[in-house]
């Protein structure tokens, strides 16, 4: 049996497939197939910029393309109780919330030193607490004693970058001197 991200990227691959050929030949359209795209990654903005206006408002693509942005758009909370009244959209989509969470994991990790955990769980749309645990434990996340959760100290991963100057004086002087 492939593993859930083999199966996604498969799903993704027949996806863009099937859009690239509506793209060429849109009296093919198929909205259930369409209605797959895979969020938050990169390919979901591929697949929604080959998509029509048109075709963007219908049911389930609308739906999706309002959960796309709610991810974009950073509103986690949002998005769950988005997702949970239209519960049809991932049916048969292996490993999509763990998907989502593995992308809010890395924009809390970009996003914050430390967080309420109540808030990280609310983030990741309120998943049993072992789950919670799960996920701070990959990301080598820690909990205090009060509730907080510390992501990582930004002062310690900040690399200074030395610049370069290509210029000389010479290759500036003769515009210098027409300026004036």
């Amino acid at each position: 049996m492939a593993s859930s991200f083999e199966q996604m990227r498969a799903n993704v691959a027949k996806l863009l497939r099937g859009i690239d050929r509506y793209q060429f030949n849109p009296a093919y359209f198929q909205t259930q197939v369409t209605s797959q795209i895979h969020l938050p990654h990169t390919d979901f903005t591929l697949c929604k910029c080959m998509i029509d206006q048109t075709h963007q408002e219908e049911r389930p693509i609308r739906q999706i393309l309002y959960l796309g942005n709610l991810l974009e758009t950073c509103h986690f909370q949002s998005f769950w109780t988005s997702l949970e009244e239209n519960r049809e959209l991932i049916d048969g989509i292996a490993g999509f919330e763990d998907s989502v969470r593995k992308f809010i994991c890395h924009v809390v990790g970009i996003t914050y030193q430390t967080i309420d955990r109540r808030l990280l769980a609310e983030m990741l749309g309120d998943p049993l607490d072992t789950q919670v645990k799960a996920w701070m434990n990959k990301y080598g996340w820690t909990e205090d004693e009060d509730g907080q959760v510390f992501i990582f100290n930004q002062e310690e991963s900040v690399k200074p970058k030395n610049i370069v100057e290509k210029i000389d004086f010479e290759s500036v002087s003769s515009i210098m001197a027409t300026s004036q």
